[in-house]
Parts: structure tokens; sequence; C-alpha cells
């Protein structure tokens, strides 16, 4: 929903494009280059064709490439008049024009209201990531505080994700680490329980957190029921923002007690205020007249934008999030702002005010989208005076800083990747880096890990995880590592489109798309070069075509590697530049890390095609940059290998009996008390046990006694 610049909108005729403030697209930060005028052409005729049919109400539009991909998400006031702008040829910016000439079909959605059409515009955006629309990448997980509402004796817990349990949340906070000092705060002031319910029914003498006052402990009967609901609700009142009154008891209840000589009673009360003190004074910029807000500021330096969130609550600041949203740098930051805020609510409830930094032109509409979302009015404003106002500037000043440390440390890592390039001969540096590692314990629970690295540093939203099958032999490393490439670059293939056909030696092993055609006619195809004909051409001649553009995300950053680094020495490298040749990828250079001596570091040798083995100078940046790479690597391919092995230490043997699900497990477990009791159970004990049925019964029978 960005907003058309005021010289394009002054060149349009107001009383047939009455919703000119709509956004018109953007494209990502790249030289578009000029858009060639046939293509334009074409866009502008479908687009006419579309509009001549479109009615004169809110709605939404989407704009479709020839493969069917969603070039953008837009709004309107009136589709018709939205639409029909874009087929009049001109007054368009480079990025509108080459989107207009890339569209090859649309879709439309009427709505009764453009409020409703800017909420489904965020739900869209926010689904499909058109990589013309202002996009967000950083706000996919805030941490809230639950307390529990589906259980006698309330818990507060750490939560993340979808609100599938009843109970009350609390949040949002800018990190965990806010969440778990507010908690312990809390566990302190209310001795609220933290453990889970199967912990809580089970628990016949209180636990640690009992001793160290820290839980009331309602699992043993030392507090009543009601007694310790009252403590919940305290709690509650607390985070609701009702602080005044909850310390106010407690003081009162301290003073009666401390009338009474109950001096330890009163000590207590005295400990729990100042818990709860440490909570809000702990906090950075505590606010008088801002009880509940969302505080968003945006800065722009070299065509980028930071927008910085600061969230307070109960007149506390809960903590701040510094989001890097794609945009293209013809925006304002007005324009940015905008929508960022429609989308960043699209998953979390709004507050009862949100506050923005830079006066936007839709902050009505904006304003009457979240109230529809939340079902409570949202007030949306821009603050010029007053506590609201020096919020707004703290605020724009923490986006204006860390902006300059990302813009900073990017420099540092294009540096950098320059240098990784020249290190290992190639014309470019890098965008993409990919490094893989195995990790496993005598062939066991054995996993593969890519981490890739790029301008922004390491991009762990594209990392991944291989579990590795058990046909490999135990302890190969060799064949660990094959395994991994092809599935790697087999799906690759299939992402760019390329048909691929194994070499006969490793058709067993690649494993790739169901589309590879069968038969000696399906000739090998390359990432990049294909077999000319249909796939089963056994014509003589064979004509190369350019190689297939690499697929990239909608922040831009390319699915293809431009260098692949792996762990190990020249029996790794071998093996991985076979299957990377078999499977067409012999394009992209491969290196291989032997560790140095005595596994010093600094004495690392490297193993490339066509060059001898080589080391680079102790003292070399690109040195540094390569073991950081590799570490964290290692990091993450142990650190997976360690989780799947926990997993497969806790696992339970009924988990694999077809027809247990948790109801039936539990049964089992209540009744004989231990899997081995099961284990050794007779069929008509099991046939006995309450909530299990004859067919289950000798199910689980058959499964420990190989019937």
């Amino acid at each position: 929903m960005q907003a058309m610049s005021r010289e394009r909108q002054d060149d349009l005729p107001q009383d047939e494009f009455e919703d000119e403030e709509d956004a018109l697209p953007v494209e990502s930060t790249l030289d578009l280059g000029e858009t060639a005028p046939g293509a334009l052409k074409a866009g502008i005729e479908v687009i006419r064709e579309f509009a001549r049919h479109l009615p004169n109400r809110p709605g939404v539009y989407r704009m479709f490439d020839r493969a069917g991909e969603v070039l953008y998400v837009g709004k309107a006031k009136s589709l018709k008049n939205r639409v029909t702008s874009y087929a009049r040829g001109m007054a368009h910016t480079n990025a509108v024009a080459r989107m207009i000439a890339e569209t090859a079909n649309m879709e439309f959605v009427t709505t009764g209201t453009e409020t409703e059409a800017l909420l489904l515009e965020s739900n869209l955006i926010k689904q499909l990531r058109p990589r013309y629309n202002v996009l967000l990448r950083d706000d996919k997980s805030f941490p809230y505080i639950l307390l529990t509402g589906d259980h006698d004796a309330p818990a507060i817990l750490k939560h993340r994700g979808s609100r599938q349990r009843k109970g009350d949340y609390f949040g949002p906070f800018a990190s965990v680490w806010a969440v778990t000092r507010t908690i312990d705060a809390l566990q302190k002031a209310f001795l609220i329980r933290t453990c889970s319910d199967s912990f809580y029914e089970n628990r016949t003498r209180p636990c640690l957190l009992f001793q160290i006052k820290r839980c009331a402990g309602p699992c043993t009967g030392e507090v009543s029921i009601p007694e310790y609901q009252s403590l919940a609700g305290q709690a509650r009142d607390f985070l609701s923002g009702r602080s005044s009154a909850v310390k106010q008891l407690l003081s009162t209840r301290m003073q009666a007690a401390a009338e009474d000589l109950e001096f330890e009673k009163a000590a207590r009360y005295r400990d729990r205020l100042a818990a709860l003190s440490a909570v809000q004074a702990g906090q950075d910029i505590n606010t008088q007249g801002v009880e509940e807000a969302d505080a968003f500021a945006i800065d722009e330096q070299a065509g980028q934008f930071c927008v910085e969130i600061f969230f307070f609550r109960n007149h506390q600041n809960w903590g701040n999030r510094a989001l890097f949203p794609r945009a293209d740098r013809s925006l304002t930051p007005a324009e940015v702002l905008a929508s960022v805020v429609a989308q960043f609510y699209d998953d979390k409830p709004p507050p009862r005010l949100v506050l923005l930094s830079h006066p936007v032109e839709e902050i009505e509409l904006i304003g009457q989208a979240l109230s529809a979302r939340a079902g409570r009015k949202v007030e949306v404003a821009h603050p010029k005076r007053g506590e609201r106002a020096d919020l707004m500037a703290h605020a724009v000043k923490n986006a204006r800083e860390a902006l300059s440390r990302k813009l900073a440390d990017n420099a540092g890592q294009s540096a950098l990747l320059a240098a990784l390039g020249a290190a290992f001969g190639m014309e470019t540096a890098p965008r993409r880096v990919e490094v893989y590692d195995n990790s496993h314990i005598m062939g066991t629970n054995a996993v593969g890990g890519m981490i890739v690295a790029g301008p922004d540093g390491f991009m762990k939203s594209h990392y991944r995880t291989f579990n590795i099958s058990t046909d490999t032999i135990a302890g190969d490393d060799f064949g660990m590592m094959r395994e991994v490439l092809t599935r790697r670059f087999a799906k690759l293939a299939k992402e760019e489109g390329i048909i691929l056909s194994p070499h006969p030696e490793e058709a067993a092993d690649a494993a790739v798309s169901k589309d590879v055609p069968e038969g000696d006619g399906a000739a090998t195809a390359i990432l990049g070069e294909v077999p000319d004909g249909s796939p089963g051409d056994e014509g003589p001649q064979k004509k190369a075509r350019k190689p297939a553009k690499p697929r990239n995300d909608p922040d831009g950053f390319p699915s293809r590697p431009d260098l692949v680094i792996v762990d190990g020495g020249k029996g790794q490298f071998g093996a991985a530049l076979k299957i990377m040749k078999d499977l067409g990828a012999a394009d992209i250079p491969l290196v291989a890390i032997a560790k140095g001596e005595d596994r010093n570091a600094m004495r690392e040798t490297f193993h490339m095609e066509g060059r001898e083995p080589f080391k680079l100078q102790p003292r070399d940046p690109a040195l540094y940059f390569i073991q950081r790479l590799r570490d964290e690597a290692h990091r993450f391919a142990i650190g997976t290998h360690r989780a799947k092995r926990k997993r497969e230490t806790m696992k339970n043997p009924l988990d694999e009996i077809p027809g247990i699900g948790p109801s039936r497990k539990r049964a089992l477990l209540l009744h004989f008390g231990t899997v081995k009791a099961i284990q050794r159970a007779k069929l008509d004990d099991l046939m006995r046990t309450p909530g299990v049925n004859a067919a289950t019964a000798k199910a689980v029978h058959d499964f420990f006694h190989d019937a």
C-alpha cells in the first residue's frame, strides 16, 4: 500500500484516479535498466483488457507474470480507477514499468470497504511475498507471556506461535531475555508456578521452587486453590496495567502484618513489593502518560530503511526490535512506514495506541483497519509534542543508530566476500556461499548441515538440515557428503526447471525428480545445459542453451550458490566434485578445507579443481572468514545431530505402535506405570486396561512379543 510520489500523482486527472494515494509498486534496489517498449506495450494491453470489466468498488488486485508468480499485491478504493492507472503508459518509474511489462495475468477480490481491502492486502503480502511490494523480513517471532486459563492452578509461561491454548497473553516482548526476566520477577512477587501440567499432577512433595520461595506450592496443597487463584489474579492485574492497585494491596497487607507483629509475613510482602519494583525500574524509559502503545520510528540511509519498534505495556518499556524492510529507494519513509505498520499486525493483536514517527496520509484508514482487527478502538497518531513526542525522538535515534550499524556490518561483510573471492580466484565476489558439514557418532543419527552466508552475514533462514539415510554405510563420510550434495543440487535443478538424468553409475543414489525421463534416449542435462529437442530425442546434435536464470527469494538473495565449501580433505573434495559434475553443477566453484597439522587453526589446506593444494597467509582476512564459516557449519551440524540423538534417546516404544495415540499411551502408562511393565504384560492384562479396546491390546502385545 505504498503511496505514489506527489510528482506522479499531479500528472493524473483527479476525477478519474481519486485513490492515487494507494501504493504504486516498487522493486528492490536493483538496477532495472530500460524496459523494452514491446514488452511494456504488451503488459499495458493485458491490464487494459482486465480494467475494462472492473467495478468501481474497493478491493484487492494481484498481478502475475507468465510463470504464474505473483508480482504485486495492491488495494484500491476503486478497482477500476486503480488498475486503469497502470494502462496509461506514462508517468511510471522504471520499477513500475518493469512490473507492467512482466504482467501476464491479474486476479481481483472485491471487498465491502477500503478497510477490508487494506486488511486483505496485508494478509496476501505476507503469504505471497511479491517482489514488488514492501516486505518485512525480521518480524516472524515475538515472544509473549502466557498466564494459562485451562487449569485450576494457572501457570505462567513463555509463549511463541499461535494462540490455541486458553489463557491470557501479554506482549509482545522484544526478546526472550525480557520475557525471562519478567517471569522471574513475577515468580518472586506472586509465587506463580512455571511447571507443566503433567509435572504438577505427579508431585507428591513440594519442589525446589517452593523451597526458595518462587512458587506457592499448589500441587501439594501448601496453599489452597482459591488462595492460589487470588495470587494468579494479582499477577494478571499487574500485567494488565493495574499495577498501582496491586502494589497498594501488598503495601496494605505488609503494614497490617507488621502491626500484628507478624514480621516474617511482612517481610514476604516486602520482598514481593521489591520484585514488582524491579520489573518496572529495570526497564529503560518508563512512561507515565503512555500505558499501552507501540512506537514505530523509521530512518533512511543510502537507500535502505530501518524501522525501530518500541513496545510499551503497563507504563513499562518491554523492549525494542529493529526491522529492515525491503523497499525501493524511490519511496519516502512515510510510505514505507505505512506499509510496515499495516503488515506488522497481520498475526499479532495491536495495542490501544500506535505511534508513528512520520505523518502518514492514510493514518485514519490504518486506524480503522487495526480497530477492525482488534475488535476495539485503536488510535494511530503522529505525536508532535509532549511525552509521546519525546518517546518518538528516542525511537528515531535508535532507528538511525541501528541502520548505521547495519550498513557498517554490510560493508565489512562485502569486503570479506570480496577477499574470499580473490583468495579462490573468482572474478567477482560471491553473493551466496554454502558450507556443508556432517555430524554423527559411529554412523548413528547422521545428519548433514548446510549453512549460508551472504552480504548480510549468516542467512539463517536459508540454513538446511539433511537426515542422512540408514542405507549409507556407517562412518562413510564420503557417502554422507555424496548424499547431501545430491539432494541439494537435484532439488536446485528442479527449482530452476532443469530436467536431470543422472549418470548411470549414480542413478540409484541421485534420487532426483520424478520428471526425469527414463530410457537410453534421455541425454544428461546439467544446470544451464539441456539437450535440444524432446527428452527422448536421440539426435546426434545437442544444442546448449544459456545458463538458467537463478531463482531469487523475495528479498533478492539468490537460491543458487556462487561458492560451495565442504569440510574435509582430498577424499571429500573428490567425492563432492564428482557428484556436482554428475548433477550439472560443475560451473560452481568448489573448495574443500582440510584441517591443519595437529588440527591447528591457521594451517588449513585448501583443495580446488585445477590447482595444487594450497594454504593462505596466516594473517589473511579471508582465512579468518573461512574459519568462521567452517565453525558455524560445524556448530549447526553438531547441534542438529545432538537434538536428533536426544529425540532418539527419549523415544517411547509405544510411539512406534500403529493406532496408539496420546490418550491410549497415557491410559497404558497410568495402568501399568512403566513401559517395561507394559512389555511384560499378558494379553488379558492389556485388555483389562481402562480406555484400551481388544484390538489395541492385541497390537501392543504383538509388537512386544513379535507375534
